[in-house]
């Protein structure tokens, strides 16, 4: 499809506003959540290096998540003893780089960050034994593990970011899902595959508007999508992400950050008749 028609699509399908359902709601809602604790994540890492750099071998891992106050904590916890936290940092909702408050004080970790660590840690090792082969690693990439407890529900996904400037990362990511009493249940792959964009077109005459990726294993876009193009989105020169499945079309505005879908047979009949 031109670009031209592809404007005048996304004119259209403005024109009936933003559709939601609870899957869709619920999908926007955690891609923001853990777009917010991954936010917390890269800040409180670049101070934490910045301001104790000698501790570095010390660090066994990090970690974050929403306190009571809804703000964006984020604990960095001991190699040798995972319950005893090194510094606490305590962000804004939408973190910004300058922290609200450090406390390296209270040391001992809470239970919320006791159970986080202990599934988080778990799925790590998980992760790079990787007995059965199950999980994929690409060169020129790290993994980020990001443990969250939402009401019963205990899990941590993995994420696979890029080692180089300039490249956005989809796909290659999974979700481990713990019991109550952090016993690891299963292991899922979001995505059947990988996908990497650049920030911007090679040809600043043809400017990227907006990028696409297929799904066969879900429906809808993924809300680890949604957290990896919010996190990059002030260095895209592409405001919208479509992705397309056999039954759904997802259009993420991440200027906006709202999702809007419509079945793929609405799409096609609007697409097709752009393209007459």
């Amino acid at each position: 499809m031109k670009k031209s028609h592809l404007s005048v699509l996304f004119f259209l399908i403005s024109l009936f506003g933003y559709s939601q359902n609870k899957q869709t709601e619920a999908i926007l809602k955690e891609g923001k959540l853990l777009y917010r604790l991954e936010k917390g994540s890269w800040y409180g890492t670049d101070d934490f290096l910045l301001r104790w750099a000698d501790k570095r071998d010390s660090i066994g891992g990090y970690l974050s998540y929403i306190g009571e106050d809804q703000l964006v904590n984020t604990v960095f916890f001991s190699r040798y003893d995972p319950n005893h936290i090194l510094a606490r940092y305590k962000f804004d909702s939408i973190p910004k780089e300058q922290p609200v408050r450090i406390d390296t004080l209270n040391q001992k970790a809470t239970p919320t960050e006791a159970d986080l660590i202990t599934i988080r840690q778990d799925a790590l090792e998980r992760v790079y034994d990787n007995k059965d082969g199950f999980f994929e690693f690409y060169q020129n990439t790290s993994l980020n593990f990001i443990p969250v407890i939402d009401n019963d529900e205990k899990k941590v996904l993995v994420l696979t970011a890029p080692k180089i400037d300039g490249v956005l990362i989809l796909g290659a990511d999974f979700k481990l899902s713990y019991d109550k009493m952090n016993r690891f249940k299963k292991k899922e792959k979001i995505h059947n595959s990988i996908v990497q964009f650049p920030f911007k077109a090679e040809n600043q005459e043809q400017p990227i508007e907006q990028t696409i990726h297929s799904h066969v294993r879900s429906d809808y876009i993924n809300s680890t999508d949604i957290c990896t193009l919010l996190l990059y989105k002030d260095y895209l020169s592409w405001s919208k992400h479509i992705v397309v499945s056999p039954k759904f079309i997802s259009i993420f505005d991440i200027e906006k950050e709202e999702l809007f879908f419509m079945t793929r047979e609405a799409w096609e009949k609007i697409s097709g008749r752009q393209d007459e």
